[in-house]
């Protein structure tokens, strides 16, 4: 009996452990955001790339077309889009959405980028892959070798137009909080960012193969830039596995925001990313503003041991002056919501030892978002503190006696 009532209470114990850790993490979760329809979902600061809100933003799914943001900032930076590219038997027969390209029919990669972005076109996808990286399997390997670089090591590319596939590493997916990541690189932090978003933003495109016999146009279908203002960039995706698929970025008032969306529902439910899409970007813009760490620390006097002081009195005890190297400062830009706090911590070397040189770094000033580390700037000296020797001593001794 005694045995049974302890099983009942400690069932009843974690009954209410498992409660009251449910009840607040629904509390945690903004009332707008509750009824998201993406099983995965992030709101990121595009500037520090901190994640702002997230949903399962961790679970790894696949993504669907939304895989060819990878592929256009990989072309891009491969600095190749103004050379020719050969379609081949493999290309010609890639499934719908496609250009419809022909065995051996040649085009011009730059056009070939407009046709994978604003059509999401699956051969022009795969031409792109064999020309730039010998195949499809060696593009892979640059896609992923290029998403380990950006630290999105829950990503794992198969494809670059984003169809359901698996090979011996695993299956074509990623996280919400990767693929967020991915899009902050390609809009804010690469090279070719500005060739990005020129492809991205561009409405409608015409183009035609290389010999001029045959003339296509491409629009772009990603509808939300006439749904909300600010929208810089974003890729759409579907696929039976992975559902509507959604990624963009948002530039308001000085701030960036990045949101993807994944497994936001199935046909016939379409429109269900918009909606996601604004209600987190309407909830970062209404209750997140950009703050700019500015170190005021103030500068410290540091004692040097065996260090001659400025007056060259060995008997005075040397210090010098430390102050933060504000050159290091990054001016980056931190997305705060009221209420939240920058934290700053100094940490100084004690005991300085001579000889002490002018710039030498003696400490950090660090700068923390909760337990999040934000920026830290170097305390550097001001001065050289040489270290006093026998000499200066007989030097002081000699002018104080004779003077």
């Amino acid at each position: 009996m005694k045995k049974k009532w302890r099983r009942f209470l400690a069932c009843l114990s974690a009954l209410l452990v498992m409660m009251s850790g449910s009840a607040a993490a629904t509390e945690e979760v903004p009332e707008e955001l509750k009824n998201l329809y993406a099983h995965s979902a992030v709101l990121m600061d595009g500037g520090s790339g901190r994640i702002l809100f997230g949903k399962n933003e961790e679970e790894v799914l696949p993504m669907a077309s939304t895989t060819k943001i990878m592929t256009c900032i990989l072309t891009l930076e491969s600095g190749r889009q103004g050379e020719i590219a050969v379609a081949s038997a493999n290309a010609a027969a890639q499934p719908k959405v496609h250009l419809g390209v022909r065995t051996g029919e040649e085009f011009y990669v730059e056009d070939l980028l407009y046709s994978l972005m604003l059509e999401s076109h699956n051969d022009s996808a795969v031409m792109i892959a064999e020309h730039i990286g010998g195949s499809v399997e060696g593009f892979a390997a640059m896609m992923n070798e290029k998403a380990a670089q950006l630290g999105c090591v829950s990503t794992h590319f198969v494809t670059p137009n984003g169809l359901d596939a698996t090979d011996g590493s695993g299956t074509h997916s990623t996280t919400a909080a990767d693929l967020a990541e991915i899009m902050r690189y390609c809009v804010s932090i690469s090279p070719q960012r500005e060739a990005f978003l020129q492809i991205t933003q561009t409405r409608s495109y015409s183009f035609s193969n290389v010999e001029q016999s045959r003339s296509f146009s491409c629009q772009n279908h990603n509808a939300f830039m006439d749904m909300m203002e600010g929208v810089i960039s974003g890729k759409t995706g579907f696929t039976s596995a992975a559902g509507y698929c959604y990624v963009c970025a948002l530039e308001d008032d000085g701030r960036l925001f990045i949101v993807a969306l994944l497994a936001c529902g199935w046909p016939d439910n379409r429109t269900w990313k918009w909606r996601d899409a604004a209600a987190l970007l309407g909830y970062g813009k209404e209750n997140y503003h950009n703050q700019t760490i500015n170190c005021t620390e103030k500068p410290r006097t540091l004692t040097v041991e065996g260090g001659l002081s400025g007056d060259k009195n060995p008997w005075r005890e040397a210090v010098v002056e430390a102050v933060p190297d504000t050159a290091a400062a990054s001016g980056k830009q931190y997305l705060l919501r009221d209420g939240e706090q920058i934290r700053s911590r100094l940490t100084i070397r004690k005991g300085l030892q001579a000889p002490v040189e002018k710039g030498e770094v003696v400490g950090r000033i660090s700068y923390y978002l909760d337990d999040n580390l934000l920026e830290e700037y170097p305390f550097v000296t001001t001065a050289s503190v040489p270290e006093k020797s026998f000499t200066d001593w007989l030097s002081w001794l000699w002018k104080a006696y004779t003077m």
